[in-house]
């Protein structure tokens, strides 16, 4: 797609809309209702959770203290429905797709988004997840076509989203193209419009949109976090840029305001951590990213809607002008759908922020599941059932992803062990290190989808470890190169690291940090099958690509050398799986933690 039918999508709404505002109030408004009612029901982070989450990640504090079940999405359906009325527009902050399970994953998410038409769905942010498999494939998941490496799904040709998609702060770091877009836009737009984007760049998606509800318009800003090029794999994003949130928000503002748009909602993909076990309508957020976001946006918008922390809360901050501003967030895999009630002035066309009022409903199972959507996801398990249900090895007691004190996880170090014997041959590995963040879900002893006794580990169990697909890679590093990558692992470093990430070490491969030494002094005694490392010695290194290509904020994987790819991880995990049976919970016992 050119650059200048990108920023036609990216203004289309928004001038197709301005074209209207003057019509969309009578003349006579004075007569008029003072105010109009306006329902927003938002999601985020669903991530393709279509049949009812499981364990801790299918569960969630309710608004008396009780911990409920929770999720799915004939559930969600009819919590929406009772939810929904005529003034509702159904709006999401991000991540519904990407990491998700393998009822949707096999079939690229087309099931989730479909879910997400069902559902009403009629503007959603991006997250980083809907950039898994890169910005040409989100294009197609917005737009439509079968994918061009698996083709069709058995439900036929992809028909695209039927929701928008908006994205701000995503710019093409080409801004050579900026010239021909905007001349494609043609002699009747507003020149303040041309200048203001410009100035800006050139849009990779769409930045705004702007739907009418009871004739006045409501305008909506995607954001996505600017860490995205951290925590994707570096290919698929490589003509993007991702750039600050307030700067894009307060930007996309002024676009709204040129088009007469005053009653504005951030969707933003990016949230703030909370005080454990509170109810999900409590202000229990502790400042960080998010809050930032909300308090630092153009005065003009009224409501801050986030996403990506999986947390449940409701808040009211300042703005830049000392005015209240709603900052919500519901959750994530389903559980929670956030209803924010609003009045808009006919007169002013905004929102009136005293009238705000927000309630995270936590999407109980104890509701008659949507029998059409109950059915719609019966499709699709059945579909996929074949590859789901097979045995690929078993195990001998549940197998965790909690992380003991030194950061290890019994189940990471078991993915460690199995990309370091996949890598051997062929990449010549000898340690390998796994993202904790990639290793999604615990392997339960009990659980066996495919009927077939306690342990067995199906590869629907497997996927859902490890949903990412990503490939196998092995890079040369020095022993320096390598304590420094260790390093990285720690906040307080060049590379802002977010908070503490603990890779995950194949067995042969052990070490020490200590947890009051200055980053850049907190690693010591590497050793590689007991051997000690030295800084000069070369050693090959089995990554994923996601870390390779410096993902998680690893730069030092960036440095290495003599490339070579190998399996998908998942092949390398399943592979690893049937090959040792059964397999018993490793130790975590391969770095050593001293004060």
């Amino acid at each position: 797609m050119t650059s200048g039918s990108l920023l036609r999508l990216a203004l289309a709404g928004a001038l197709a809309s301005g074209a209207v505002l003057t019509a969309a109030i009578p003349a006579n408004a004075g007569k008029a209702p003072r105010t109009v009612p306006v329902r927003l029901l938002a999601l985020n982070d669903f991530h393709g959770n279509l049949e009812p989450p499981s364990g801790s990640s299918g569960r969630m504090v309710d608004e008396q203290g009780n911990t409920v079940e929770a999720g799915g999405a004939a559930y969600i359906a009819t919590h929406m429905k009772a939810l929904r009325d005529k003034n509702t527009i159904a709006v999401a902050q991000g991540d519904l797709i990407g990491a998700t399970p393998l009822i949707s994953a096999a079939y690229h998410d087309e099931p989730s988004v479909e879910f997400m038409g069902k559902l009403g769905l009629k503007v959603a942010a991006v997250g980083n997840h809907e950039f898994d498999e890169g910005y040409q494939e989100l294009r197609r998941i917005m737009k439509g076509g079968c994918h061009p490496v698996d083709g069709c799904s058995p439900a036929g040709k992809w028909k695209g989203a039927s929701y928008d998609y908006v994205g701000a702060n995503v710019l093409f770091k080409n801004r050579n193209e900026k010239t021909d877009a905007l001349a494609a836009l043609g002699g009747g737009n507003s020149p303040k419009i041309k200048k203001l984007l410009s100035d800006w760049g050139v849009p990779a998606l769409p930045p705004v949109s702007i739907k009418i509800m009871n004739g006045v318009p409501i305008g909506f800003i995607g954001l996505v976090t600017q860490t995205t090029p951290n925590i994707v794999t570096t290919e698929g994003i490589k003509d993007l840029k991702f750039v600050d949130e307030v700067k894009a928000a307060n930007v996309a503002s002024k676009l709204l305001k040129l088009v007469g748009v005053k009653a504005q909602v951030v969707l933003v993909h990016e949230g703030d951590q909370v005080e454990a076990d509170q109810s999900p309508d409590a202000c229990s957020a502790v400042p960080g990213a998010g809050n930032r976001i909300a308090t630092q946006v153009d005065p003009e918008i009224d409501i801050v809607l986030s996403g990506h922390s999986h947390q449940a809360y409701v808040c009211k901050v300042k703005d830049p002008a000392g005015r209240d501003r709603l900052f919500s967030q519901g959750g994530s895999f389903g559980r929670v759908i956030t209803q924010v009630d609003m009045k808009v002035d006919v007169r002013t066309r905004d929102i009136d922020r005293a009238s705000v009022v927000a309630d995270n409903h936590v999407v109980t199972r104890t509701v008659t599941p949507d029998p059409e959507i109950s059915a719609f996801v019966q499709t699709w398990k059945d579909r996929v059932a074949p590859v789901a249900n097979r045995a690929v090895g078993t195990i001998s007691a549940d197998i965790p992803n909690t992380a003991a004190p030194s950061g290890e996880t019994p189940l990471g170090n078991l993915i460690a062990d199995a990309q370091l014997a996949a890598t051997k041959e062929g990449g010549n590995a000898q340690i390998a290190l796994m993202n904790p963040g990639g290793v999604r879900a615990p392997l339960s002893y009990a659980s066996s989808e495919a009927g077939e006794g306690d342990g067995v580990v199906t590869y629907g169990e497997a996927f859902t470890v490890q949903p990412f697909n990503n490939l196998m890679q092995v890079v040369t590093l020095n022993g320096a190169q390598l304590k420094t990558i260790l390093e990285q692992q720690f906040t307080g470093g060049p590379n802002n690291q977010a908070f503490t990430k603990i890779l995950q070490p194949s067995s042969n491969f052990t070490y020490t940090y200590s947890q009051s030494a200055p980053w850049g002094s907190k690693v010591s005694d590497m050793k590689i099958d007991g051997q000690p490392v030295t800084d000069t010695q070369t050693i090959r290194v089995a990554a994923n690509n996601f870390l390779v290509g410096g993902g998680d904020a690893f730069l030092g994987f960036t440095e290495g050398t003599d490339l070579w790819s190998g399996p998908l991880d998942i092949d390398a995990f399943v592979d690893y799986l049937g090959q040792n049976n059964p397999i018993a919970p490793p130790a975590t016992d391969r770095i050593t933690v001293v004060p």
